[in-house]
């Protein structure tokens, strides 16, 4: 005899079964979650995501013609609208700009920190940023190890070279020679193009130099 499986026999033993009851909830309550996460990407988020691309360039051509006060009331309210939006998070990258242009370091971290994007250079530059901001304030310790982070981020012919150079150069300020030799070594092992420009060895024998005493 075939089982019953009559609507009335599933209601049943949905009504008398507690755990069917519980799994079955939870898994409308995630399918409802999840179709509602796909409408509001697809239909709110997506499109202000896209018109969030466009509004940073207000405050970038006032930074660009120096009038940095201006430029930071333009981004601030760009930041506030649109954070967690492309837009909105290079907005506040170029806000941490204007506030390092005003010798406002700590303003300019604060901002760095909150800055979140999918391209990479903006990711390298954000944190090379921040390690200048602690340069600024004299925290070598926390720069240096910024500009490692920057460095390592992305190998390259261009960031990796320059964020080394400037990180061996805050070692130096604590007094790491080792340390600081060792990353001038690298520049002038895989990066000579850069090497070259900066008369690296100069650097390297200055560092030793000291490592030796």
């Amino acid at each position: 005899m075939l089982e019953d499986i009559s609507g009335e026999k599933i209601k049943e033993q949905f009504k008398s079964n507690k755990t069917v009851r519980i799994i079955t909830m939870v898994v409308g309550g995630i399918i409802v979650l999840a179709l509602g996460y796909f409408i509001y990407r697809q239909f709110v988020w997506q499109p202000a995501n896209e018109k969030s691309k466009d509004t940073y360039w207000a405050g970038l051509n006032y930074a660009a013609k120096d009038s940095t006060e201006l430029a930071i009331d333009e981004l601030q309210v760009q930041v506030k609208k649109y954070d967690g939006k492309d837009g909105g998070e290079i907005a506040q990258f170029v806000l941490a700009r204007q506030y390092m242009n005003k010798g406002e370091f700590k303003k300019a971290i604060t901002e760095l920190e909150g800055v979140d994007v999918n391209d990479t250079y903006v990711q390298i530059m954000s944190i090379g940023l921040q390690a200048d901001a602690y340069s600024e304030l004299e925290n070598y310790v926390e720069a240096a190890k910024l500009y490692k982070t920057a460095a390592d981020m992305n190998e390259n012919e261009l960031t990796t070279p320059m964020y080394l150079m400037k990180a061996g150069l805050c070692l130096e300020e604590i007094n790491n020679f080792e340390k600081a030799t060792e990353y001038y070594i690298t520049i002038k092992e895989n990066y000579s193009a850069f090497a070259s420009q900066k008369i690296i060895d100069k650097y390297i024998a200055r560092t030793e130099n000291k490592t030796s005493k």
